[in-house]
């Protein structure tokens, strides 16, 4: 069998009817099928002949919802609506899964030939008995579908990714067609980490780590802008990756954290930017950092004076010198005149740059991992794929 193309959901995973009849999600079933929506898979929901009206009109708007299949199994031809299914959704050498949280070993004999069967149980059943892999928790799903396609395309080139962000980020990344949980046309298969598992048993599943560390951020301490990597209090579950990360030097991570301290100190930025000088040719147009200044107090007597010395002619910008991780971050103001600096608001200490008529390029401003939502899906998520495939080709021919 290939990766996996195709995978039926059974109703019992995802939703349950309460004392009054009405049906509603169970706990971790929306995040699922989020992430389903755009993994590049096959997906459908079934239920069975006895389902109530109430529970099929739920499951209908689901299925429209998410632009999944919504399939009958009726008892007299189920062999041959799976057989069907199999035929539609996979390619020649893929594979289709079963999930569910019912048991039904007859009905498991039958598909086992031809379908991968995962099952949904709390209990502790024995895993090596039938074909059948059992899961304890929905959030075990991605990363099991990945594992089998690993297995399944026995292709060493195939690189799985598991990625940490918050989900309104991966949300954004994921209708982009960014994160697929079939391989890419350059071999890379994305998974979804969660704090909610244990963190070690899932990142032995991945080949790489890609995360949005900023995302994590509880706090920043002010006085620690000489080493942010002292100054950060990181989430619980962002803590257990980094003492991970450290105790595993080989651990392919896009980025490493020390790579991404300096990104959250605006003035460390611009210092990094003043590099692009050693970049420009005579023949070619200017690249270089915006003309800057670090302001510790906006009510300095000579503050004209020290903004005409810095090169910063009106109007000017000006940002927090922390860069993310707290509320304010990004609460900036444009300054036209001298005076208006006496009632900003922008918290200090604070960056000055935004030069005009210069005709150079100007770089202003640096982040990890950005959206690019300016640039086209078909330009900007295959060279987001290159990018993270070339950094884990050299990060293993580092450590071979």
């Amino acid at each position: 069998m290939g990766a996996v193309r195709g995978v039926l959901l059974d109703e019992s995973l995802l939703c349950a009817e309460d004392n009054d009849g009405n049906t509603h999600f169970l706990p971790g079933a929306e995040a699922l099928l989020r992430r389903l929506q755009y993994s590049k898979l096959h997906t459908g929901i079934s239920y069975g002949e006895g389902a109530s009206s109430q529970k099929v009109a739920f499951l209908a708007r689901v299925a429209t919802a998410y632009s999944f299949d919504s399939i009958v199994l009726n008892a007299s031809c189920i062999d041959d609506t799976f057989n069907r299914m199999l035929v539609a959704w996979s390619g020649i050498g893929e594979t289709c899964v079963y999930v569910t949280s019912k048991k039904d070993e007859g009905l498991f004999l039958r598909l086992k030939q031809c379908w991968k069967i995962i099952v949904k149980s709390g209990e502790d059943v024995a895993r090596e008995n039938t074909g059948v892999l059992f899961i304890n928790k929905l959030e075990e799903l991605p990363i099991t579908l990945c594992r089998f396609s690993k297995m399944a395309v026995r292709d060493t080139s195939v690189v799985t990714v598991g990625y940490v962000m918050k989900p309104s980020r991966e949300e954004d990344f994921s209708k982009r067609g960014a994160f697929p949980m079939y391989p890419t046309q350059n071999g890379l298969m994305f998974v979804p980490l969660t704090f909610d598992l244990p963190l070690a048993s899932q990142i032995q599943k991945v080949d790489v780590i890609l995360h949005k560390a900023t995302d994590e951020i509880v706090s920043v301490d002010p006085g620690s802008f000489l080493d942010f990597s002292k100054g950060i209090s990181f989430s619980k579950g962002m803590q257990e990756l980094e003492r991970y990360i450290e105790d595993r030097p080989d651990c392919c991570v896009i980025d490493p954290l020390n790579s991404i301290y300096p990104l959250l100190d605006r003035l460390r930025i611009h210092h990094i930017l003043l590099g692009l000088e050693d970049l420009n040719t005579k023949s070619g147009c200017r690249i270089r950092a915006p003309h800057f200044l670090k302001v510790d107090y906006f009510h300095e007597q000579n503050l004209a004076e020290r903004l005409l010395e810095a090169q910063l002619y009106f109007p000017n910008i000006v940002k927090p010198q922390v860069a993310c991780g707290v509320a304010d971050a990004h609460s900036m103001a444009i300054v036209f005149r001298t005076e208006d600096f006496k009632d900003l608001r922008v918290p200090l200490p604070a960056i000055v740059q935004v030069q005009e008529g210069s005709r150079d390029h100007v770089i202003v401003d640096v982040n990890y991992l950005p959206s690019f939502k300016e640039i086209p899906d078909n330009v900007v998520i295959p060279a987001f794929w290159d990018a993270i495939k070339s950094s884990y080709e050299l990060r293993k021919d580092k450590y071979e």
